[in-house]
């Protein structure tokens, strides 16, 4: 998949708004410049190109700027302390009215023992109220092509005792767990959840179902596989799935080799299969519709993955609705009183 290609991007016929007036609050977005530069300014221009009506965002951990100097275990913290220099910036009204990193989901290593708590407490320092959770990538698989540069260092993640007791310590100061996968790994989450009914889990990228590289060809085995995680994992009630982020498994390819950038009508298509089961099983009160930018920006623009939602939850109620785009996220992460 290639980074954000803006000259290809602009060849898209411009797509008006479905529902512009539906409050979005977007639960997973990054801010960074790794690859090319996606800051507050850029983020406030998609957000005004796409027409929708974004109220607020959770900033979503990147491994961006992280500190140069001081303890190795605290470096992560320089990423919390960015996305507050972010939110100041957005909160002087000079780039966007959107409530940038209402709340923040910053990395930490859960399987630092001792030292797991001092983190935790530097990232709530750091976040002037508003760190969220963290999030600790377990994505692996035996297909390097699959797992990627960044991934876990090997299987069973959150299956490690250690990491359990650093879930604990996540948990006893209030603050979530987004939890990152291939969908071979949804046991683990499963696993997890059940044994520790208290944490506040969200699955991020509706379980990242994987379609290319060695899944290529199987993708009636990778769907049935998925749907049967998926509806064992609704069973605990502690998990809440953040939808979308399905750009980067379900359709890994070059996008920018065809002529024009699809259109949300081929998002929707292709992504209904993955959405409309996570709502059915999960009920509108524990998912979220999210954007997942700029990685998704390989792509589509940011208008398209809203219009794409919208076209996939157009038979739900005003209610549903309102929980998928906004209210979910306000009460997963904590947001405006919630």
């Amino acid at each position: 998949m290639t980074q954000q290609n803006e000259e290809w991007l602009s060849r898209a016929a411009p797509e008006p708004a479905l529902e512009p007036e539906l409050p979005i609050v977007d639960p997973h977005v990054h801010l960074r410049d790794k690859g090319f530069r996606y800051f507050i300014e850029e983020y406030a221009k998609d957000i005004a190109q796409s027409g929708h009506n974004i109220e607020a965002m959770v900033y979503a951990e990147g491994h961006a700027m992280y500190r140069a100097h001081g303890p190795e275990h605290l470096k992560c913290v320089g990423e919390t302390e960015f996305a507050v220099g972010m939110a100041a910036m957005a909160a002087s009204g000079k780039y966007t009215s959107t409530k940038v990193a209402a709340g923040i989901v910053g990395f930490a290593d859960l399987t630092l023992g001792d030292r797991t708590r001092e983190l935790l407490q530097a990232h709530v320092q750091a976040a002037n109220g508003r760190f969220r959770g963290v999030r600790q990538r377990a994505k692996w698989d035996v297909d390097p092509v699959v797992r990627g540069p960044i991934c876990a260092d090997g299987p069973g993640l959150y299956l490690d005792a250690q990491f359990g007791k650093g879930l604990d310590v996540l948990t006893s100061m209030g603050l979530s767990f987004d939890a990152s996968i291939f969908h071979p790994q949804l046991p683990d989450v499963i696993a997890l959840a059940r044994a520790h009914p208290d944490a506040n889990i969200v699955l991020i990228h509706s379980g990242s179902p994987v379609t290319h590289a060695s899944y290529a060809g199987k993708d009636a085995q990778v769907h049935a596989d998925w749907l049967a995680g998926i509806k064992e994992l609704a069973t605990c009630p502690n998990v809440s799935v953040k939808m979308g982020g399905l750009l980067m498994c379900l359709e890994q390819f070059d996008f920018t080799k065809l002529a024009l950038p699809p259109s949300s009508e081929h998002f929707a298509r292709v992504w209904r299969p993955y959405i409309e089961p996570c709502i059915e099983a999960f009920g509108a009160h524990r998912c979220m519709a999210s954007s997942n930018f700029p990685v998704d920006a390989a792509g589509m623009r940011y208008g398209t993955v809203w219009n794409a939602f919208k076209r996939i939850t157009a038979g739900c109620s005003a209610d549903e609705k309102r929980w998928i785009y906004s209210d979910a996220a306000k009460r997963v992460y904590r947001l405006g009183g919630e």
